[in-house]
């Protein structure tokens, strides 16, 4: 079964500096409701947003399992499938155990063009075959040790209903199998993030319920000759990763902005994120002011860097309209002197992202739930998608629409639809966006408690029902919150085409017609800018 690659691409930047995805941690401990919960936003220009799916399934002893390269679709080779499978939907499996990741690239001559595992099959195959994270952890292992890892430097997020660790992981180069990793747990009340950069620095040697590692994790260090220090000043990061100004500006300073928002002792690591002191290293994780609800993490992942000096709605880059995205390259070079934009967690590149939320206090089919959204996070509505779930939503499923192919009925496409045309003009649009947005998941929010409690009753009575029960509820969600968007991009297409502001008057054929131009600030930059050459000289205007 071709059930890795997809057929998508994800895109990397270069073999140091990758600015793909992001990625929170949050311990039970650090969420309101005591559930454990990691996010990850899947960016790249070319990855096509939609949910993947495998129902659970037995194997024969013979069969192989065909392993194609999640960016790319080439086939890197076939490894043995186990007899038995689990359901996954998206990144959470029905066992609660999610995972997602972030590419920090690394030292580009650790790759291993001869290894058969890519990072996407590492993450979607574990799903398939692993319950909980510590037994994620030793499955990914196995896999790279017997198989190869064909892919650059990779953290990954792997949560399940009681713990959350944070995987940091790379390969040992052409003709050497298998890969140096180191895994630590977030300890309770914490959390974490990685955002492109590799994160654990120092670890415990002798720590084996928080911290585990690969047995050759320094001796192949010293063996290549990047090391040479004492095995307890070992740090993972420094050696395989080590940061530069692209790592903290494009990379650290996601992580740094999600952990402003939580606890206001971070902003002493403001110069560490802007590039400016790199000797400023930020810790692994924080402690939150405050317990974070599922609602404070989705916004987590709509930072742009509001109220700090990277806020993009304040640098001329914004236009005349706040907006918070820079068309790319990233970096781009002006009279031979290279200069960059901001990245921030919210961007236009992302093809889908989640929360995924893991509860032990409910049935794991029950418990686990993947708010899933496609397109920016900053305009995206994260829909509660159940893990015990035996569907997903024909808006949201793989195969409608492709990256080059429109879908009126793919939840993709009309969120691009509604975002892309809200570019034109984002602060007078935004707030239309954001309200519909906000109404719809503290709705979703809501209903939770009472399908919770349906399906709990159902489960112990007929555990059947009770995933048609999910099933219902996820797939309606889905629908309906495309049928939505959908109605909301002929509202906004209606009533602000052609810079205008059009207002419908109750028995009137014309509306009410505003045509605000520009603010004031923009036009002053027009007239700094142009001098006289505007300058009105008539009597009349039109």
């Amino acid at each position: 079964m071709r059930n890795i690659s997809f057929g998508v691409t994800l895109l990397f930047i270069s073999l140091n500096i990758t600015n793909a995805c992001t990625n929170f941690l949050i311990t039970k401990g650090a969420s309101a409701d005591g559930s454990t919960m990691i996010t990850y936003a899947a960016d790249s220009h070319v990855l096509y947003g939609e949910l993947y799916y495998w129902q659970a399934q037995k194997h024969d002893p013979a069969d192989s399992l065909t392993i194609y390269e999640w960016d790319t679709d080439f086939e890197l080779g076939k490894i043995k499938q186990v007899y038995e499978t689990y359901k996954v939907v998206g990144n959470i499996n029905e066992h609660q155990l999610a995972i997602g990741e972030t590419t920090f690239g690394g030292r580009p001559e650790l790759i291993d063009t001869t290894g058969i595992i890519d990072y996407g099959s590492l993450m979607y195959i574990t799903l398939q075959r692993a319950k909980t994270a510590r037994e994620a952890i030793h499955i990914m292992n196995t896999l790279v040790t017997e198989y190869g890892y064909y892919s650059l430097g990779e953290s990954f997020s792997i949560a399940d209903p009681d713990e959350v660790w944070i995987m940091e992981l790379i390969g040992k180069g052409a003709g050497n199998k298998g890969a140096v990793w180191v895994a630590r747990r977030i300890p309770d009340g914490f959390i974490s993030g990685h955002a492109n950069q590799a994160r654990i620095l120092t670890f415990p040697l002798n720590d084996p319920d928080n911290c585990l590692y690969s047995e050759d994790i320094i001796s192949f260090a010293r063996e290549k000759g990047y090391y040479t220090g004492r095995d307890e000043d070992f740090s993972f990061a420094d050696v395989y990763a080590p940061i530069d100004f692209g790592g903290a500006r494009f990379c650290e300073a996601r992580v740094w902005s999600g952990f402003r928002r939580v606890n206001n002792a971070m902003m002493k690591y403001e110069d560490y994120a802007m590039g400016e002191n790199l000797e400023n290293r930020m810790p692994l994780w924080v402690k939150p002011e405050k317990r974070l609800t599922v609602k404070d993490v989705m916004e987590l992942m709509r930072d742009y860097f509001q109220g700090t000096r990277m806020d993009m709605t304040k640098d001329i880059g914004a236009g005349p309209y706040d907006c918070i995205v820079r068309w790319r390259p990233l970096v781009w070079e002006l009279d031979s002197v290279s200069y960059f934009n901001e990245r921030a967690i919210s961007t236009q590149q992302t093809g889908f992202s989640f929360v995924a939320q893991c509860r032990n206090w409910l049935p794991d089919p029950i418990g686990g739930i993947l708010w899933f959204g496609v397109d920016d996070t900053y305009s995206t509505v994260y829909v509660p998608m159940y893990c015990g779930i035996n569907e997903v939503p024909e808006s949201y499923a793989a195969g409608n629409g492709s990256m080059m192919k429109f879908s009126d009925s793919s939840a993709f496409w009309i969120f691009n639809q509604v975002s892309n045309f809200a570019y034109t003009r984002y602060n007078i649009m935004i707030p239309h966006i954001r309200k519909k947005q906000a109404a719809l998941e503290q709705k979703y929010i809501e209903e939770i408690d009472g399908i919770d409690n349906k399906a709990e009753e159902l489960y112990t009575i007929d555990k059947k029902q009770a995933l048609e029960l999910l099933t219902e509820f996820s797939v309606s969600m889905g629908n309906q919150t495309t049928d939505i968007w959908k109605e909301l991009y002929h509202y906004l297409f209606t009533r602000y085409m052609d810079g205008n502001i059009k207002t419908y008057v109750d028995g009137q054929q014309n509306p009410e017609l505003e045509q605000p131009g520009y603010s004031e600030k923009w036009y002053r930059k027009i007239v700094d800018e142009t001098n006289d050459k505007f300058l009105y000289k008539g009597e009349d205007s039109h």
